[in-house]
């Protein structure tokens, strides 16, 4: 059993054994033998994994799901018990207190956290990006400052790539970063980042060079620099649960220690670093369409029309087949480029975008097809349906839009 299981065990002071049975009690309309069942092919350990996450996700993602959408709450509570459990670390190296996973099984995780509450797991998928790429590109002296309370999740953590007039052009981004003795002075603002003004830690990309991705650099801006600040929290459509603002540098001061790596490594960094978040994005995907098809499983097995369940009628049962047919191609997807991603495959890139573009454009529309499903309920906020909805819509366009994605995808098939 790896050591994360391990650790989970002693957290919850409770047998591995005992968590699956939990979890299994409580996704009481699945079976073993469903085509949802989203434990096919995976090992043993991979089902510990699942089951642990899906547990916690029952527990405490999603009895308060709605409620946090409502209210816009950013659930600290709930994520630092979370973290006790590993998921602040997933895929940092242990001796910081990170879970050391590699990115397939970090996936079936996020995609079990997810069927609980989309928008919290996703900004975990966030927090962990910015953990990885600390402990993957930062020096020694970084990862035993920022990442031991970045794992326990006492400190949360942003990632700083988009800019008002830079988004899906990520190269041409305008904040400057200019050395001026032992400081870095940085000047510019960052759009649409999750967690900002909530998170300690900002992993900042801005340009220390010429034009182009080469004049990229990474930095490492703590939440009480000097210069720093946060526009209006905005108002969403979905991931509520997260707060979402600019995040502003006026001759903000960034001591040259906090350069992650070297000059010029910043975009080959971020790059790396969207490969994964592709893959975490989808997962949730993943997750969000997995709560829908349940709940409208549910639903059709006991609403009736013309004295018929609604599962009774042949356009219901074909909608559910081909709902299933398209998370489980997606879900093939990103686990197939999720394993690739953990061998390094050398066409990883083109391979995440296609499984993030597949799975982000497919879990919506089941998301869609499960809110028609329930009729006039699915539009009422009193059904859960609608949130999973509103927080997938967003997918298609973070970590590189999915026209972005088909870019990406075509010039592999070109490349040749």
């Amino acid at each position: 059993m790896p050591s994360f299981l391990r650790t989970v065990a002693r957290c919850a002071s409770v047998k591995p054994r005992r968590t699956i049975s939990v979890a299994t009690s409580q996704i009481r309309h699945l079976s073993s033998t469903s085509p949802l069942d989203p434990s096919v092919g995976l090992t043993d350990d991979q089902k510990e994994l699942q089951s642990l996450a899906r547990t916690f996700a029952d527990n405490e993602f999603a009895p308060k799901m709605q409620e946090w959408d409502e209210n816009q709450h950013f659930p600290v509570d709930v994520l630092r018990k979370g973290a006790e459990l590993g998921f602040g670390g997933l895929y940092t190296r242990e001796d910081v207190g990170g879970a050391g996973l590699g990115r397939l099984d970090t996936s079936i995780v996020f995609e079990a956290l997810s069927t609980g509450d989309v928008s919290t797991t996703a900004y975990i998928s966030i927090h962990n990006m910015c953990a990885w790429m600390i402990d993957t590109f930062g020096n020694e002296n970084q990862r035993q400052k920022y990442l031991p309370k970045l794992t326990s999740m006492e400190h949360f953590a942003s990632y700083c790539l988009t800019e008002p007039g830079a988004g899906s052009d990520a190269a041409s981004l305008a904040t400057t970063a200019v050395k001026k003795g032992s400081h870095y002075v940085l000047n510019g603002s960052k759009a649409f980042i999750s967690g900002g003004g909530s998170s300690d830690v900002y992993v900042i990309m801005a340009r220390t060079g010429g034009p182009g991705p080469k004049g990229i650099s990474c930095f490492i801006v703590e939440k009480d620099f000097k210069g720093l600040s946060f526009g209006k929290k905005e108002n969403k459509l979905g991931w509520n649960s997260q707060p979402t603002r600019a995040v502003i540098m006026e001759d903000c001061e960034v001591p040259v220690e906090n350069l992650v790596g070297v000059e010029g490594q910043g975009f080959s960094i971020a790059m790396k670093g969207l490969n994964g978040g592709r893959i975490n994005i989808g997962s949730c995907s993943l997750g969000a369409a997995q709560a829908s098809i349940e709940a409208a499983l549910e639903h059709v097995k006991v609403r009736k029309q013309f004295n018929e369940p609604l599962s009774n009628f042949q356009n219901t049962q074909f909608k559910l087949a081909d709902m299933a047919t398209s998370l489980l191609s997606s879900r093939l997807m990103i686990r197939q480029a999720a394993m690739m991603l953990d061998q390094n495959h050398p066409n990883v890139a083109s391979y995440c975008a296609m499984a993030k573009l597949h799975a982000t454009d497919a879990c919506f529309q089941i998301c869609d097809d499960s809110l028609q499903l329930h009729g006039g309920y699915g539009y009422l906020k009193d059904y859960k349906v609608n949130v999973y909805l509103r927080d997938a819509r967003v997918h298609r366009i973070l970590e590189g839009t999915n026209e972005i994605m088909r870019i990406v995808a075509s010039r592999a098939l070109l490349a040749d």
